[in-house]
């Protein structure tokens, strides 16, 4: 463990990626003492006399948006919103497609072809699109969002899982294992489970910049998180009209997704490159 730590710090980008993910958390989590106002408070003098937001300025840093609240409060609290969703959906969606991956690839039989044409069956979908439906269906909200975002991200995570379990099941030391006679599930967790935790983590990691995303895409297109619980995606939704005349209410949102979104790939790259075995012997970047 410590040696593959010091791995990690030798990749400068990667502990980037991590600095960044650390200062965004610790943003989020102390939310409520750094936002300097209210991010639902509507500030009489947070518009211009034409009514139009204001830009950034000593006392609003981020300016304000089209109803004159603090930009930098919101973005503080969306931050929370965001990680929220990322770090329980993506949860959520490694969790059951870890159990159904490691299932269909031991069980195999009818119980592992059932599980992988369901799994094939919900691929065929566009994420998005199938997001998009069932978040049409329920009524959007944080938790509601992030239970939608699970159900279409662990298809890739099962079929990954399924792949390495299979191919660990079929090892030789797995029939010595088992004609002594030893349970299934010592078999799964003491000589399958463990060999594939450090592709569960990279998924983890690399998963939530990808729950990030979507769950950005769907607050811009009006099926997310709801006002006014602040999320990153909503904040560019409400404020795009000003797109031209007061850019920052949608570059500086984008720009925190951009930022989380890239740190979270950048970590999950490194730990890939460290704990797969197949990539041993890469330069490391």
């Amino acid at each position: 463990m410590s040696r593959n730590f010091g791995k990690f710090l030798k990749r400068r980008i990667a502990v980037t990626g991590a600095v960044v993910i650390t200062v965004i958390c610790v943003a989020a989590i102390g939310a409520p003492f750094l936002a300097p106002y209210n991010p639902s408070e509507q500030f009489f003098d947070g518009l211009t006399l034409e009514g139009a937001p204001l830009p950034p300025n000593e006392r609003f840093w981020f300016g304000t948006d089209l109803l004159g609240r603090d930009l930098f409060s919101r973005i503080l609290y969306g931050a929370r919103t965001s990680l929220i969703i990322g770090i329980v959906a993506n949860g959520i969606a490694v969790l059951l497609g870890t159990v159904l991956g490691v299932t269909a690839g031991y069980a195999q039989g009818w119980v592992g072809a059932f599980i992988m044409r369901f799994t094939d069956l919900m691929m065929a979908f566009p994420a998005l699109l199938l997001a998009i439906a069932l978040a049409a269906i329920f009524k959007p909200s944080l938790w509601i969002v992030a239970m939608v975002i699970a159900m279409v991200n662990w298809v890739q995570v099962a079929r990954v899982i399924y792949g390495q379990t299979l191919s660990l099941a079929a090892q030789d030391y797995i029939e010595a294992v088992r004609s002594l006679g030893a349970h299934w599930s010592r078999i799964l967790f003491v000589h399958i489970v463990p060999h594939i935790l450090p592709t569960v983590l990279v998924w983890a990691t690399l998963g939530i910049a990808t729950t990030v995303l979507l769950e950005a895409t769907l607050s811009f297109l009006g099926i997310g998180v709801q006002p006014p619980t602040p999320s990153w995606g909503n904040i560019i939704f409400e404020n795009q009209s000003y797109f031209t005349t007061a850019p920052w209410l949608v570059f500086l949102p984008g720009a925190a997704i951009v930022l989380l979104a890239l740190s979270f790939n950048l970590v999950g790259d490194a730990l890939r490159d460290i704990l797969d075995p197949t990539q041993k012997g890469r330069t490391a970047g």
